[in-house]
């Protein structure tokens, strides 16, 4: 079984994908969304969101990101897209299925499943913009407020030319309130032209035995997981059989996250990036909840380097920083932009 990770905007990004990626059973990961309004992006606008590019489009562990795209404009996502596939990505992925409030009043996400014929357009003018050899995948929800066009939107997608489609078994309206309507995901799948293009299912994918009812009542082959995963680590290994992940290798996983976050993210935010991956793990593992109940009320990053330090052993995250070929794209190290690489009107 193909295993995905999904994109998570605000959780899931690539220090998180990094340490997950680390544990195993994930085959390919998803970036979270770089959006794209009316300019053409600097290169290093779609690495600030996806570092990996500059590790051949993988994470540390070898397994291949690929870069997400989120806008309504068919013209300026296929000039962005032609430039993304310049710096060598394993595909350009195009988002049909955020729920935020925000993304949506712009005319992003989810609101573009009540116009299929403009998500046709836009899959279309992606996929003459990048290579041939270059993947093109989409992800979608069943639906807006109802699920009604949810055919209409995977038709137009596998007729534009995708090779993928991620469909999220749920409308935006759903939200992420259980259950998911894998069933639904059957029907979309079987509405297509056979050999059209490989369907994933998501959502709800919580344990191994989940992820088995999913496949048996979608149809699918391949699923993507994502709150599942961040919540237990050893999820996609225990999927294919290979057991799970136990706390003994989880903590060491917790400070090298906790390393890449002192590197990366402004002083006064790391804490809640930590607590707000502990608040997922706890309800896996005793042992995190422990870790978020002594951490709760510390916002000091030297006293948590000391807690980690103390519980896990691993040098605290000042004695190994992040390197600086990473470090000079990351949104606190912001350089000024040379004007060649500004971004340019689409």
């Amino acid at each position: 079984m193909t295993l995905l990770l999904a994109p998570m905007e605000g959780l899931l990004d690539a220090t998180l994908r990094d340490v997950l990626t680390r544990t195993g059973g994930i085959d390919r990961c998803v970036s979270e969304f770089i959006r794209v309004t009316n300019t053409l992006l600097p290169e290093r606008a779609f690495v600030r969101v996806v570092p990996e590019l500059l590790n051949g489009g993988r994470t540390r562990s070898g397994v291949p990101v690929r870069p997400q795209l989120l806008g309504s404009d068919p013209a300026c996502l296929a000039d962005n897209a032609g430039r993304l596939a310049g710096l060598s990505p394993f595909g350009v992925d195009l988002n049909f299925g955020c729920p935020a409030k925000t993304v949506n009043q712009s005319r992003g996400g989810a609101v573009l499943l009540d116009e299929p014929e403009l998500i046709g357009r836009v899959v279309s003018a992606v996929r003459r913009a990048v290579p041939a050899h270059v993947p093109v995948s989409a992800k979608m929800r069943l639906g807006f407020n109802d699920d009604q066009r949810a055919e209409d939107c995977a038709q137009a997608i596998a007729e534009a030319g995708a090779d993928e489609l991620v469909i999220h078994a749920r409308t935006k309206a759903h939200g992420y309130r259980p259950p998911a309507y894998w069933e639904r995901i059957a029907q979309v799948r079987e509405s297509l032209p056979s050999g059209a293009m490989q369907v994933i299912a998501n959502g709800e994918i919580w344990s191994v035995a989940e992820a088995l009812r999913c496949r048996e009542v979608s149809g699918c082959d391949a699923l993507m997981i994502g709150r599942g995963m961040v919540t237990d680590p050893g999820l996609a290994l225990a999927i294919k059989g290979q057991g799970g992940v136990p706390w003994g290798e989880v903590a060491p996983l917790l400070a090298v996250f906790w390393q890449q976050v002192s590197g990366r993210v402004e002083r006064r935010h790391r804490a809640g990036r930590l607590k707000q991956w502990l608040n997922y793990l706890r309800k896996r593992y005793p042992e995190a909840q422990t870790a978020f109940d002594a951490l709760r009320c510390c916002n000091d990053p030297p006293q948590i380097d000391a807690w980690l330090h103390a519980s896990t052993g691993l040098a605290a995250a000042w004695e190994t920083p992040v390197a600086p070929a990473t470090r000079r794209f990351l949104p606190e190290n912001r350089m000024a932009v040379p004007p060649a690489e500004m971004a340019q009107p689409c």
